[in-house]
């Protein structure tokens, strides 16, 4: 299997092992081990809410830097629509775009532009009988691996279209070729503007598998101080937004949704929220749904852990700037038609990351021993072990990846039996085992 390359890393020089990522995380994918935090690199979704929860900044978004733009003879910026709420009394988008062209870009082809044709494909998409209801969107890519380690039976219900930073990119990339045939498709770089570490995953690892027409991803927040100096030298923009409402509306939850004018749709957005609702999904529920957009950040892409603004600030501050714009410039060149450029040639497939054992007599054996474990620990789920649940403790112990004695609420009543025997005259050498100390096949040390 493809190795899946990761966009949220640790600095362990800055970790306190505090608990509070271990907490937070929606897949369980980090441990303290050794006093600091150790992140599952099967488990994690690059979801980025321990980046926003670290207090020590130990956890960090790993992206490309603007120096890269040095090795192309054309470069081509994707901003995304967020980008634009990130500043403060911006009456006209056109100051971000020129101000774009004046950081060294020679083409500014907007996310937003893109999305609107995704909204028009989406709506064309939604009229099949064919297909299994509710349609989910396929615009975060958090909550698509999410699906995809977690939710088998809704694996299908993701829409096969790809998101609208593949369709801006691979727009952008031919109408260069076209406008600049001497230039060789090596000498155009495409850079993608993102707000979040999810989307840094989704260029490392493309859409199910499938490589993606972006080369490099910066961060909203490298651009955004490069973009307020720049800023500061125009006065009248020449250039403007070639996006209207729906496109711009994007960068907020419910502006995906709303852009299918269907009234059976649902969005939400927090990584924990969006959890409730696949648990509602796949279990039926939920019913009469016809969409469903899911974004992992609070806010939507507006909250991503690379943005700069609060997101809900930055939510009203898109409400005035999407307020004299048109509904949607933006239209398919086929009415009634999805472009195959636009429609992605794998799906999502079930990757399972808790699997216990491939053999499946083996993993129910683990999982009897992982219950039985957990009937003797406090089930406080306090995370004293470096485990977020007592449950998780349990299963490490049975993987062999930590002792049962890391539990801190066992070994304190332990530890003050023992002190009242003494008390009480009873010699050391006649203290019994305590019947709630655990053994287990999984074991790295002895358990007295």
């Amino acid at each position: 299997m493809k190795e899946y390359k990761h966009s949220v890393s640790l600095d362990v020089s800055k970790c306190k092992g505090c608990t509070a990522c271990l907490k937070r995380c929606p897949t369980e994918a980090i441990r303290i081990r050794d006093g600091h935090a150790v992140i599952n690199a099967e488990r994690c979704i690059d979801c980025g809410e321990c980046i926003r929860v670290c207090s020590h900044k130990a956890k960090k978004a790993t992206h490309d830097s603007l120096e890269k733009m040095e090795q192309f003879a054309y470069k081509i910026a994707l901003p995304a629509p967020a980008l634009y709420g990130q500043f403060d009394n911006m009456d006209n988008i056109g100051f971000i775009i020129e101000g774009l062209y004046k950081m060294g870009f020679d083409k500014v082809f907007e996310v937003a532009r893109a999305a609107e044709l995704v909204s028009a494909y989406t709506r064309i998409y939604l009229k099949r009988d064919d297909i299994p209801k509710p349609v989910i969107s396929s615009a975060c890519p958090v909550i698509s691996r999410m699906i995809s380690m977690n939710y088998p039976f809704l694996c299908e219900n993701i829409i096969p279209l790809l998101p609208p930073i593949e369709v801006a990119a691979g727009i952008a990339r031919k109408e260069a070729m076209e406008e600049h045939p001497e230039l060789s498709p090596e000498q155009i770089g495409v850079f993608f503007i993102s707000p979040c570490p999810g989307k840094v995953s989704y260029v490392k690892n493309g859409f199910a598998g499938d490589k993606n027409a972006v080369d490099y991803v910066l961060s909203v927040r490298d651009v955004y101080f490069q973009l307020i100096d720049v800023m500061k030298h125009i006065d009248d923009p020449a250039e403007s937004t070639e996006a209207g409402m729906i496109g711009i509306g994007w960068a907020s939850t419910g502006g995906e949704s709303s852009a299918i004018f269907n009234e059976h749709y649902l969005a939400a957005d927090g990584i924990e929220n969006c959890i409730r609702v696949l648990e509602q999904i796949d279990n039926e529920g939920i019913n009469n749904l016809e969409y469903v957009e899911l974004n992992a950040c609070s806010g939507g892409c507006v909250g991503g852990a690379m943005t700069v603004a609060n997101p809900y600030i930055a939510q009203a501050r898109l409400q005035s700037l999407k307020r004299y714009l048109p509904v949607s410039p933006n239209r398919p060149e086929k009415e009634g038609t999805i472009p195959e450029t636009a429609v992605a040639s794998d799906m999502i497939e079930y990757n399972p990351y808790n699997r216990l054992s491939d053999d499946r007599n083996e993993a129910m054996r683990m999982m009897a021993e992982i219950e039985s474990i957990c009937t003797c620990l406090p089930g406080t789920d306090c995370g004293s072990c470096g485990a977020p649940t007592c449950m998780a403790f349990a299963e490490d112990i049975v993987k062999g990846e930590t002792n049962a004695d890391e539990c801190t609420v066992n070994m304190r009543m332990l530890f003050h039996q023992f002190l009242n025997k003494r008390k009480e005259g009873v010699p050391a050498d006649a203290f019994p085992a305590d019947k709630r100390i655990i053994k287990s096949s999984g074991d790295t040390g002895e358990k007295q």
